[in-house]
């Protein structure tokens, strides 16, 4: 007879042996899939792990940029760069024209409605220049007003206190994408379109070091250029920059057939006033493109749609001249080419990331930051499965929530698809589940095909 302790009841009970019997049926029941997706590393550095921890500037570039802060001697410094830090990030693209003419339009049309349903005599011409200074009045009120951002110098020492740090971890955390995945990837060629302050030169420098022998910045403001140039120089005009072979220009290489092997714009799409130049700008760098183009913008809804803009211009669409056949395919982040999941379904919300990074040691800055942003990543070569066979890599796309031997994974699928999957060891195999664990907001996971996946659908 079997003791009453270890009857059939044994299953609900929390000892060893019920742990045991439980595993051991579990087993058999659901058996999983060995794929071997850890290609000998260890867990926390799984394949799909590319976040970076707390970034800090480069020893040089931060005592360089405390000089030139501190030299400058700007009034009202803190209110300024809060000032600044909130325009940026608030950013609009500009209303393009056929969309205020169709505004303008159907408003004229409804206040000529009102006006008619009013009755008795009407003066068409009194009631149009009437209903004429009303439209006005209301596409004044109700467009969002860009301008371009001019920097003169004190503005630039203002950008350099409130972006150069957080532009930096941007950018860096989009490079160790390329870094991870494509580790034979080594850069000769470097062109970044709309450079700033040069935190690319900088962030690359700090991914391929000597690998990177031209380094080619772009941007039509003189006063930045000058900046990036004090920067690379430690604010000593007589001394040597610490990274060689940088070179600053203020209009992009003319010829079309001159391809670098990393082309980068980061924050400057949006600094572009209409669609037709955004695309213009993207054939452009796209045409100068060898291997990476790698596009970084803030973490917002604007941002995120300028980025996606870009992606379909590149992917959907074609210069009347090509001069290098090789198509484009998406590398980072989005794990298909489909349309965005995020741009799909309301409420619209940005498909975003962040990175921790120490500010300059300025009045009113933390310890420790947190930079928000969106980028996207193509390459000119033909897509290809990368990894192990049987695996498929989807993106995390939210905090990763940790539980008692479960962990919560928002993700964007390789089908396209946004799913909620709750990873388990039981289900999903401890190699899986003790990846989830390790991983975070912005890494890959790996999807083992022919597990009963416990996975809710976002787009639901």
């Amino acid at each position: 007879m079997v003791p009453r302790r270890f009857s059939a009841c044994v299953l609900c009970q929390r000892t060893p042996l019920a742990m045991l019997v439980c595993r051991a049926i579990s087993a058999a029941t659901h058996p999983q899939p060995q794929v071997d997706f850890l290609k000998g590393e260890p867990h926390r550095k799984h394949p799909g792990v590319t976040n970076l921890k707390t970034l800090q500037l480069p020893e040089e570039l931060h005592v360089a940029a405390q000089s030139i802060i501190h030299r400058a001697q700007v009034n009202q410094l803190p209110e300024r760069i809060h000032k600044l830090t909130n325009f940026l990030w608030s950013r609009k693209r500009a209303v393009e024209d056929l969309t205020l003419r169709q505004k303008a339009v159907s408003l004229e049309k409804e206040l000529w409605e009102k006006a008619m349903q009013k009755g008795g005599d009407i003066d068409e011409q009194a009631m149009e220049d009437r209903i004429r200074r009303k439209v006005l009045s209301e596409l004044r009120r109700t467009t969002y007003h860009w301008a371009p951002t001019k920097y003169d110098e004190e503005l630039g020492v203002v950008y350099m206190a409130a972006r150069l740090a957080g532009g930096y971890a941007a950018v860096r955390r989009a490079l160790n994408e390329i870094k991870k995945r494509d580790p034979s990837f080594a850069p000769h060629t470097l062109l970044d379109f709309g450079s700033g302050l040069g935190t690319v030169v900088w962030a690359s420098h700090a991914c391929w070091g000597d690998s990177l022998k031209e380094m080619v910045c772009v941007d039509s403001s003189g006063p930045m250029n000058i900046l990036a140039e004090q920067l690379l120089k430690g604010d000593d005009e007589r001394a040597e920059p610490c990274i060689k072979q940088v070179y600053f220009r203020q209009f992009l290489p003319v010829s079309p057939k001159v391809q670098f092997d990393l082309v980068t714009a980061a924050f400057t799409l949006s600094e572009l006033p209409n669609v037709k130049d955004r695309e213009d700008a993207a054939f452009t760098l796209w045409r100068k493109t060898s291997s990476y183009l790698v596009l970084v913008e803030n973490g917002t809804k604007e941002g995120h749609q300028i980025l996606m803009e870009a992606r379909d211009t590149l992917l959907k669409k074609q210069e009347k001249t090509v001069y290098d056949s090789r198509p484009a395919s998406v590398f980072a982040p989005c794990p298909h080419e489909l349309v965005c999941p995020k741009l799909a379904h309301e409420p619209v919300t940005p498909c975003n990331f962040q990175q921790h990074y120490q500010p300059l040691s300025l009045p009113r800055h933390n310890d420790r930051q947190i930079e928000k942003f969106s980028y996207l990543i193509l390459r000119r070569t033909e897509a290809v499965e990368e990894g192990t066979k049987g695996v498929e890599w989807a993106r995390l796309i939210a905090p990763v929530l940790r539980r008692t031997r479960h962990v919560h994974c928002r993700m964007c699928c390789p089908d396209g698809q946004l799913q909620h999957m709750v990873v388990t060891a039981r289900k999903h195999s401890r190699d899986m589940y003790r990846c989830a664990r390790s991983s975070d907001w912005g890494d890959q996971m790996p999807i083992i095909r022919g597990v009963e996946e416990d996975v809710n659908s976002d787009s639901e």
